[in-house]
């Protein structure tokens, strides 16, 4: 296919699956079941980061990280004690277990009382062109406060050639909004150009095959690859194609 076609092919595809039924059985449905800014940040952060794997276990157990914290996630953060976090213990999603939720909790207070929030992070370290250094800059100010190392693999940095397809999914849903009612859209301060595709073995498969990449390997050379490719089809809103590759490698086989 020729830029034309390849562009018409994925719109196509765009406006099959970026529709509001992709929703409930995705994690981004964990983040629409709130309404306060801080409570869609923090419930879209902490599902976003258990999201490898089966697409339902993630959402599953996405739902039930927020019933743990009372379906308040911003009053659970700033609030908690050590007697609140031990209703925590338990909770399990592949490698990420209790010890890592309660840590994630410290150190989201610890960003919000400290650091003005997650969206102040990605304000300040955001480039011309790029949120990748402000992923980089999220990973250290995460781990400033006493942790276990194992808590270190559950926040990527692409500094070390991480892909990091979990935040840049959870920055997709905070930062787009196209009316479809799908991503939300609340962060406005920055702007969906710099958005990277959520690069993982599906996506990256049917990139290959569509000819948007060529590197083999899913590092940060080839999510910037991607990226440029995308960026040649729609300068100003890359990322919206994610659904498209997502589509084509799950529901199509591609």
């Amino acid at each position: 296919m020729n830029n034309t076609d390849l562009k018409d092919f994925l719109e196509s595809k765009v406006l099959q699956y970026n529709t509001i039924d992709f929703i409930e059985p995705d994690p981004i449905s964990i983040p629409h079941r709130y309404f306060l800014i801080e409570d869609i940040e923090i419930a879209g952060f902490l599902a976003s980061s258990i999201a490898w794997g089966n697409r339902k276990m993630i959402t599953k157990n996405g739902h039930r990280m927020m019933d743990l914290l009372g379906n308040s996630p911003y009053d659970f953060v700033m609030t908690h004690n050590d007697y609140q976090l031990e209703r925590l213990d338990g909770f399990v999603h592949r490698t990420f277990n209790a010890d890592d939720f309660k840590y994630f909790i410290k150190a989201l207070k610890h960003i919000y009382t400290n650091k003005g929030g997650l969206e102040s992070i990605f304000i300040q370290n955001q480039t011309e062109t790029s949120l990748q250094p402000a992923i980089h800059a999220l990973n250290e100010i995460f781990f400033e406060i006493p942790h276990l190392a194992r808590t270190r693999k559950h926040v990527a940095d692409p500094d070390k050639g991480s892909v990091a397809k979990r935040i840049n999914m959870c920055l997709r849903w905070f930062v787009r909004n196209d009316n479809t009612g799908v991503d939300l859209g609340i962060w406005k301060s920055i702007s969906p150009s710099k958005l990277s595709c959520p690069l993982d073995v599906h996506s990256g498969n049917v990139a290959r095959k569509l000819g948007l990449l060529n590197r083999k390997q899913n590092d940060n050379k080839a999510l910037l690859e991607l990226d440029n490719s995308l960026r040649l089809l729609d300068p100003n809103d890359p990322v919206k194609y994610d659904f498209a590759l997502f589509g084509l490698g799950i529901f199509e086989g591609f």
